[in-house]
């Protein structure tokens, strides 16, 4: 594994699908990513050899090579399994036994062999979902309590917020920011820098798997990888996969407006904006082709109480939050 670049801070996107690292060694950022997901398979000498000099991230537990990250998937694909998830719904997996001591060695194999020596280092956390009281303390003590064993000055901040921070500073931060990943979709309100109102919604990415694979009797895994490869929004399909994801995608689409329409017609905190703000999208949620252009026409057709002058999609939609997560850590 490489170790990571003298940096002075980092922004780490801890989200259930993607671990993603931000970094500015010089003028330029730089992301890492692996996949927040593991698979277990037989021990044997030459496939330890082999993960090794493919540098793939990997630990031996009894009679089983733990793959993480990215080949997690791949193996997974191959042998006709699900991969075991640490996390879900944007907190700790409360069914996977293994949630804690797996993420960890994800975070680590996403951070480098060389360990934190003080430096700063912001890291994703989900707002409440929309309508719960889930408490997310355990998860944000958890990680936090990871990241400072390896020497990091670790602080958490809201995946909406960092949106904002990456992506809105033409409009000084004001703007709404959302991000759509696997777990969740979380939106927040800021004016000038300040969070207003923040909330997710519980249908994302892996509802939208889940729910594909139950209808058509695939893996999850494998309508993740159509999905990502293949599928764009409001296509004329012949494929059932591809029906059926479309029909899942409108319903993530339709609950996402429908929750921020409900919470930003019902929040006592709004601030006199003045004039329309712009919106950005971003998460692997929102890549496929059409998914803007669905949510920018189910927004109007909601008439959203708040208005909006844009709605684009983010630079890099995968690393949006991971790069927000960065400028607040060299902000301090």
């Amino acid at each position: 594994m490489k170790s990571a670049p003298s940096a002075q801070a980092f922004g780490l996107d801890v989200g259930t699908s993607r671990v993603v690292l931000a970094e500015r060694p010089g003028d330029e950022l730089r992301y890492r990513s692996q996949l927040n997901a593991f698979i277990s398979i037989p021990y044997s000498k030459i496939t330890e050899g082999v993960l090794a000099k493919e540098n793939v991230p990997y630990h031996v537990q009894g009679a089983d090579l733990v793959v993480h990250g990215n080949e997690s998937e791949r193996f997974a694909d191959l042998l006709g399994r699900e991969t075991r998830r640490p996390m879900r719904a944007g907190l700790l997996n409360p069914g996977e036994p293994e949630s804690e001591a797996q993420l960890e060695a994800i975070l680590e194999s996403v951070l480098g062999d060389e360990q934190g020596k003080g430096q700063k280092l912001y890291f994703s956390m989900p707002a409440a979902p929309l309508g719960s009281t889930e408490n997310t303390t355990y998860h944000e003590a958890t990680l936090r309590n990871m990241l400072s064993a390896m020497g990091y000055d670790a602080h958490s901040i809201t995946e909406g917020l960092a949106v904002v921070y990456g992506e809105l500073e033409d409009s000084n931060y004001t703007g709404i920011g959302i991000s759509c990943g696997g777990g969740l979709c979380n939106v927040c309100l800021a004016y000038l820098s300040v969070p207003v109102l923040s909330f997710s919604i519980s249908k994302a990415g892996d509802y939208i798997d889940l729910s594909t694979a139950q209808a058509t009797g695939e893996l999850a895994t494998r309508v993740r990888i159509a999905k990502e490869n293949e599928f764009h929004f409001n296509g004329h399909f012949t494929d059932k996969m591809q029906q059926v994801l479309s029909v899942y995608y409108e319903d993530m689409v339709q609950s996402l407006v429908t929750g921020m329409k409900e919470a930003f017609s019902a929040s006592k905190s709004m601030p006199r904006l003045g004039r329309p703000i712009p919106l950005v999208l971003s998460g692997g949620s929102v890549i496929p082709k059409g998914v803007r252009d669905r949510f920018e026409a189910a927004l109007k057709a909601a008439e959203f109480p708040v208005p909006v002058s844009e709605i684009r999609l983010a630079r890099e939609p995968l690393y949006s939050t991971a790069k927000g997560a960065l400028l607040a850590a060299l902000s301090e």
